[in-house]
């Protein structure tokens, strides 16, 4: 028994089709090539937001450093005048009365 052989017959798109799937084809590509670009400028915040983090931390520790230089510096000049306050316009300090022991 001889085989038959189908014949395909080939169909040709029309312009507008063909039109059409280039315009996906390109709308695909501009869209991948965007996420491209969205990608690198979400990583490039994230690093700002990284080296941000960072610097706040170094300078909140650089607060507290001057805390603590202005809790010595309190302490010391009570030790040497006693309390009172300070007006830091005129730098004139005025001791705080003793009160009577009874």
């Amino acid at each position: 028994m001889a085989e038959q052989t189908k014949v395909v017959e080939e169909i040709k798109f029309s312009e507008d089709e063909l039109k059409s799937l280039s315009e996906l084809q390109t709308g695909y590509q501009e869209k991948q090539s965007l996420l491209g670009q969205l990608s690198v400028q979400r990583l490039l915040l994230d690093q700002q937001s990284e080296a941000l983090e960072a610097r706040l931390t170094e300078v909140q520790t650089e607060y507290e450093g001057v805390q603590q230089k202005e809790r010595d510096l309190v302490k010391q000049l009570n030790e040497k005048y006693g309390p009172g306050s300070l007006n830091p316009e005129t730098g004139v300090f005025t001791p705080t009365p003793a009160t009577p022991e009874n």
